[in-house]
């Protein structure tokens, strides 16, 4: 069998108008595990009501944030995706859950090189059904229909594996060189409540009462809360860092529904109201730059914070198409290729 490696990522429309941002938005929030009600009622709210309005809103934020060659969630993805071709002998393709790069074209350009043993790698560092999973569940239902005959093997999420959150830190570290902070907020994506519960093997671990997290439990294999409250608490220990000046937040919320706090949003007004003048974030859920890292932190993100009475603020790049983060996943590679090794 002829191994090759498919890089997964969130996607992105086709460009920033509300043309092209509208399907992308209907295959996104139609996704089952992103908005997880009955099929009828997700039709209702994503194609009665969300459609209506959002994609005008959603493409005045992407023309904020796009580049010249495209949508910077794609060129790094791309630009990262090179890097470590450079550093492998195996065919690489890129796919993407979402938009007109899709997984099954990634499968198909991977085919016609004549690989039929595959790892898969979704882009994120963390367990969410909205997230890794279902970049899984679409990779393995596209593999069952269009090429039965390849066998697909996925990379685990990541977060605490020890060389990552040593290139993480490392990237933090240089982010904040040349900046006096007084506070760090390490700000994840936001996921409903209930997407913790359903991703709970036992059941009954998943309390989200702020014990669970620091019970040892196999949910914690799976539950998106945890994860991103340890790869805080582990890059803090990396670092040396005050725990002071260290909190975890959640962005990007969407809907009525109870979803994990405390709300990023809302600790940038808090944080400022209590004196914290100068605010680094980052944003450990992505590993590439895109609408939710470059427009709702970096902008929309400091300018709340500034009028909550802030004065500086920086937002550190993910790790992007960083050297030392494709050298890793080049050696994560190698070692499945070599040894069918991954990291755990």
């Amino acid at each position: 069998m002829r191994k090759g490696v498919l890089l997964v990522n969130l996607g992105s429309p086709d460009s920033p108008t509300s043309k092209d941002v509208k399907p992308y938005l209907d295959e996104f929030l139609m996704d089952e595990r992103v908005i997880d009600v009955n099929p009828i009622l997700r039709n209702i709210i994503v194609r009665g009501i969300i459609l209506n309005t959002r994609p005008k809103r959603s493409a005045k934020a992407y023309a904020k944030i796009w580049w010249e060659e495209g949508s910077p969630l794609i060129i790094i993805s791309e630009r990262f995706t090179e890097k470590v071709r450079q550093h492998t002998s195996l065919p690489i393709a890129l796919g993407m859950r979402y938009g007109s790069m899709s997984i099954k074209g990634a499968l198909q350009e991977l085919k016609d090189q004549g690989v039929d043993d595959v790892l898969l790698v979704p882009l994120y560092p963390h367990y969410a059904m909205s997230s890794y999973e279902t970049v899984v569940v679409k990779a393995m239902q596209d593999q069952q229909a269009y090429f039965p005959e390849m066998k697909l093997t996925t990379l685990p999420a990541f977060y605490h594996n020890q060389d990552y959150i040593k290139v993480l830190s490392k990237s933090i570290k240089e982010g904040l060189a040349n900046f006096d902070y007084d506070h760090i907020l390490f700000s994840y994506h936001g996921i409903p409540e209930r997407h913790i519960r359903k991703s709970d093997p036992t059941k009954f671990h998943c309390k989200i009462d702020g014990k669970c997290c620091s019970i040892n439990s196999v949910a914690h294999h799976t539950c998106y809360r945890h994860q991103c409250y340890a790869t805080t608490e582990m890059v803090k220990k990396e670092l040396g860092l005050d725990s002071e000046k260290v909190s975890t937040s959640f962005q990007s919320r969407l809907g009525s529904d109870p979803w994990l706090q405390p709300f990023t949003d809302k600790e940038f007004e808090r944080l400022a109201e209590e004196g914290r003048k100068k605010l680094a974030v980052i944003t450990p859920a992505f590993v590439s730059d895109c609408l939710e890292t470059l427009e709702e932190i970096a902008m929309e993100g400091k300018e709340e914070f500034e009028e909550a009475g802030g004065e500086e603020f920086i937002h550190i790049s993910c790790l992007n198409d960083r050297d030392d983060w494709a050298s890793l996943m080049s050696q994560w590679i190698t070692d499945w290729q070599t040894e069918e090794k991954l990291p755990v």
